[in-house]
């Protein structure tokens, strides 16, 4: 008798086809290794690419963690100092509020509550490449409604996308690069279409406006917010959300329960019991936000855009974005490149010595 073996699967073979030809998302790189490549000095390297605070936490962080003798303990999964913290600094109720790792990890949990393969995700793009790539890992359709021109939301078109599939819709505001707002009429234009709208407000604390307290009127509605920008705690990954009490749940029921490191809670803590001296940092960029646009107004081979974020998208006019890149990169100055934007830059809003060397540079770097 002839016996049939059955053929054992390569790994290869067992790996989701969608996510073996899944595009990745392109991180920034730390200082280290920037340094390590271009052949410089870490303390040489000013780095403009990813909108981190250059003043970093106040330093009653670092003596907090210091201090702290419980890192042998697991953290509370439920987030219950951490939450209570973050409902005092927002004014939003403790039972609204959930903490992540990085707002990222929010929107990943966020989509895994709502999406099944083959729901929609709609975003207009340019904006934050997460949303994206988020939507593609839980095996949804990321639907792209471009903006107007000038980078304006098109509500319009966002209305004529939706279909019977469609779930969620992401919006910034500041929208990541563009650095403009979306209107609360257009927030709840959206929300009167019955899909659940998360609103990434991760530059809040720059800008001049919220929708946040929709939340308390629309029950899909939920406004993101991160720890990573103003507070200089990108390193420590805290993020959090004020969300509606019926979806709140369903997320804290699936996010993994130690998702929030004493660590960063305990910085938490420092700095909010020092909030006075971030905020100062928080005044002095967004000073800076404006001195760096008016000088950049000044070169005529670069087209700023006015930003509500803690960066500005520049569009190149001559001589190409790519290139002008590199050449800032051999003078030590890093900024964002977006392939989807070839003729863009964004350039995070650094202290007033960044400013002039970036200028100086950008003056040594002219193409004609």
């Amino acid at each position: 008798m002839k016996i049939e073996l059955e053929l054992t699967p390569t790994v290869e073979e067992l790996i989701r086809p969608d996510i073996e030809g899944m595009d990745e998302y392109t991180p920034i790189e730390p200082v280290e290794v920037l340094a390590a490549r271009f052949g410089i000095h870490p303390e040489a390297v000013i780095k403009l690419d990813a909108n981190e605070n250059p003043y970093g936490p106040s330093p009653r962080v670092a003596q907090a963690l210091a201090r702290y003798d419980g890192y042998h303990i697991y953290p509370d999964p439920m987030q219950r100092e951490l939450r209570s913290l973050l409902a005092h600094y927002s004014g939003y109720h403790r039972d609204r509020i959930i903490a992540g790792n990085g707002s990222d990890e929010l929107i990943d949990l966020i989509m895994r509550v709502f999406l099944q393969p083959g729901d929609e995700v709609i975003s207009s793009p340019p904006t934050f490449g997460m949303y994206r790539f988020n939507a593609e890992v839980c095996m949804a359709r990321a639907v792209s409604v471009p903006r107007k021109a000038g980078f304006a939301l098109d509500v319009e078109a966002i209305e004529r996308a939706i279909t019977p599939r469609s779930k969620l819709i992401f919006l910034a505001s500041p929208n990541n690069p563009t650095g403009n707002m979306v209107s609360n009429a257009d927030v709840v234009r959206l929300l009167r279409t019955g899909l659940v709208v998360v609103l990434d407000e991760a530059y809040y604390e720059f800008a001049d406006g919220t929708a946040a307290p929709l939340v308390r009127e629309f029950n899909n509605l939920i406004v993101l917010r991160t720890f990573s920008k103003w507070a200089g705690l990108a390193g420590l990954r805290v993020g959090y959300g004020i969300f509606p009490r019926e979806i709140g749940q369903h997320v804290m029921k699936i996010k993994p329960p130690y998702n929030i490191n004493v660590a960063a809670t305990v910085a938490v803590r420092a700095t909010l019991a020092d909030l006075g001296t971030v905020q100062q940092t928080v005044r002095l960029l967004r000073h800076e936000r404006g001195r760096l646009y008016r000088q950049l107004r000044k070169l005529n081979f670069i087209q700023p855009y006015p930003s509500q974020a803690n960066f500005i998208l520049c569009k190149v006019l001559l001589g190409g974005a790519s290139q002008l890149k590199r050449n800032l990169e051999r003078r030590g100055i890093f900024v964002r490149h977006f392939g989807y934007l070839p003729d863009y830059l964004r350039i995070s809003v650094g202290k007033p010595e960044h400013t002039d060397r970036l200028m100086a540079a950008l003056l040594q770097s002219l193409p004609y």
